[in-house]
């Protein structure tokens, strides 16, 4: 195992447009780092500059304390699994995994027990005399998994692994890859553009935007905590709702009522005509189901319902509302920027799933107007982000990871000692 160090890494084209922006990222050994951001972010060039398929512009790739901008792929020792498998279509399972082994001229002793074992954690030994041809995606995906296991790298490179896979595989998969990496303990990083697999797999998540990193945290900050917009808009499912709101005093005026403003907040915020509010679906309820504990921490508001979707276990009610126009172009521009429909002049509400309002219909909500973020329209910063909070929840995540990596340890972090040098 080993940490990467990336050191105001740039990439330029022919074009001199930068791909990757002057990005400085360090990734603890054993931590499980993800990189993530809509398509063209620069997040798959960042990953494929790491394992020497790409060449830097300028900047340090530092890997287990070696600058390596200059060596070859085979000679950083690290395994990447890549979007579309790359099996050999002739050879059997237990030959696809081992080929790496084969590569380097590994005993066959040595590559017979490589190759059980990683079966074994893979639940692969079954099929180790078939086909690529013949084996389910999520089958296919765990072989080219099991080539990157038996290596013993530095580190493990996920290229989007789970693009190619149903909506039932991705779920399966996300929580084989999360096990795995625990058990390894081995430093791995991980691009997707899927933000559900970024907030449930990583230990911290890299949010790239036109190859510039917008923040770097615990899943968890990102959602309670995002530094801008576009941070706020890409975390979360369905996405934050932002709101044109005025300030008066400590009280900000939205289309769904005011909300008053605690001292530090109104301070953050004083001196602007026009803001942006930001509240998650999940931060509304249908008032007539809110608890009388939780009724004076919020805004209670009617409004026409335009469409309601039921999906058993929640609900969620749009609900338009008027912006100007200034608002409604950041906002277009914003939802194409993140391929999001949803970021338009419209709520999307989350309610009980037993709420009986119906489209077409006015209706009485409840906002938690203490969840609520206020942005400044012209930068997208988070006035209201608290700084205080997300150091703290940064260093939970910190413990955590700790806790999981000494755990790998103590329980051998591997299969084996290193070999190779081949891209998996």
């Amino acid at each position: 195992m080993a940490s990467i160090e990336m050191k105001n890494i740039v990439k330029q084209y022919g074009d001199g447009f930068p791909a990757v922006n002057d990005v400085s990222l360090d990734i603890a050994d054993g931590e499980f780092m993800i990189l993530v951001g809509p398509s063209g972010c620069g997040k798959s060039t960042l990953l494929r500059m790491i394992v020497g398929l790409e060449d830097i512009t300028s900047g340090d790739m530092v890997i287990g304390g070696t600058r390596v901008n200059d060596k070859a792929p085979r000679d950083r020792n690290l395994s990447m699994v890549f979007q579309n498998y790359a099996l050999y279509p002739h050879m059997s399972v237990f030959e696809n995994i081992a080929f790496p082994l084969r590569l380097s001229k590994t005993p066959d002793d040595e590559v017979r027990k490589r190759v059980t074992e990683a079966a074994d954690v893979l639940e692969l030994k079954e099929h180790l005399e078939r086909k690529p041809a013949n084996l389910s995606g999520g089958q296919r995906q765990r072989v080219a998994m099991g080539r990157a296991i038996v290596r013993h790298a530095e580190a493990f490179l996920f290229d989007e692994p789970l693009s190619n896979l149903d909506a039932k595989l991705r779920g399966q998969m996300r929580t084989e890859i999360s096990r795995l990496q625990r058990r390894l303990g081995i430093t791995t990083v991980y691009v997707t553009h899927d933000q559900t697999e970024a907030m449930t797999l990583g230990d911290r998540v890299c949010v790239l935007r036109k190859g510039v990193i917008q923040q770097v945290a615990s899943p968890r900050e990102l959602y309670e905590q995002p530094v801008n917009l576009f941070v706020a808009g890409f975390i979360g499912s369905p996405p934050m709702n932002f709101l044109p709101a005025t300030l008066d005093g400590r009280t900000l005026t939205t289309p769904f009522g005011d909300i008053e403003l605690d001292e530090e907040r109104a301070a953050a915020v004083a001196g602007r005509d026009l803001l942006l509010v930001g509240i998650r679906p999940e931060h509304f309820e249908d008032a007539s189901l809110v608890d009388e504990a939780k009724r004076p921490h919020g805004t209670t508001f009617r409004a026409q319902v335009d469409v309601t979707e039921w999906l058993g276990d929640q609900q969620f009610a749009y609900i338009p509302y008027d912006a100007p126009e200034q608002i409604q172009a950041q906002l277009r521009d914003l939802s194409r920027e993140l391929d999001s429909e949803a970021l338009r002049t419209q709520a999307v509400i989350g309610i009980d799933s037993t709420s009986r309002i119906r489209e077409g219909r006015e209706a009485e909500f409840w906002m938690d107007s203490r969840k609520a973020h206020v942005f400044d329209p012209k930068t997208g910063e988070n006035l209201t982000r608290d700084a205080e909070a997300g150091a703290r929840l940064t260093r939970e995540a910190e413990e955590d990871r700790q806790e999981q990596v000494e755990e790998a340890r103590a329980h051998g972090g591997g299969i084996s000692g290193p070999e190779g040098a081949e891209v998996a």
